[in-house]
């Protein structure tokens, strides 16, 4: 099994990350990791590999630093009310913190969607997808995880607001880290957001550090 030390858990995060966004493989820095992604609103990431107490003001501006378009994003594993003063005004940052989260894999057998809806998987490659639809068609909850050899990613989780508190969050967590298990993962990692928090901790996932999310507005915000 995976041993969680906090810097593994954030490699873990960000190489199972870039597989399920199809993104650039990570290029290792003095403070952490830059990532491409190649999106207009998401361009480029820059995630600092320590947690907590840990992080630090000089490698937070390091960071911050090396963005010089808008579309940069900071992905800092401490609180916001910690990070926001080391940024400046060029930066937008969301006040509520996520979370770096892990949990034992373990198999999942017998999985039924509830009366009146349908889920399905399928693979490619390294990645795994969950979906629930309702009766006419519509999507009702979406998953995916990514493997990476001992570990396994799940990301956009998503549960459509008229489908929810039916269990179908559920379903899909289940779903995606039995077949992350049955293809020889031992321990999901995730990036959750506050909403996504209660679920996961449902769930036998733990916290290991804040989430800070920030982004670069460019000379001209602020």
């Amino acid at each position: 099994m995976l041993e969680t030390t906090a810097e593994n858990v954030v490699r873990s995060w960000v190489d199972g990350w870039v597989v399920s966004r199809s993104a650039a493989p990570p290029i290792v820095e003095p403070w952490g990791y830059t990532v491409d992604v190649g999106i207009t609103d998401h361009v480029t990431r820059h995630i600092l590999d320590a947690t907590g107490s840990a992080v630090r003001e000089a490698d937070v501006r390091k960071a911050a630093d090396a963005a010089r378009a808008p579309g940069t994003w900071l992905k800092i594993f401490a609180e916001p009310a910690v990070i926001t003063p080391w940024l400046g005004p060029h930066w937008w940052v969301d006040d509520e913190p996520g979370y770096l989260m892990t949990v034992p894999l373990t198999p999942a057998h017998g999985l039924t969607a509830p009366e009146g809806y349908r889920l399905r998987t399928w693979a490619r490659g390294d990645l795994v997808r969950a979906l629930v639809t309702a009766e006419d068609g519509s999507l009702a909850a979406r998953g995916q995880i990514a493997t990476t050899g001992a570990t396994a990613v799940a990301d956009q989780i998503e549960t459509a607001a008229e489908h929810r508190r039916r269990g179908l969050g559920s379903l899909v967590m289940r779903t995606l880290s039995g077949a992350a298990h049955d293809r020889g993962a031992q321990t999901g990692v995730l990036a959750g957001t506050p909403d996504g928090h209660a679920l996961y901790t449902a769930l036998g996932w733990r916290v290991i550090a804040p989430l800070t999310s920030a982004k670069y507005l460019g000379p001209q915000g602020g």
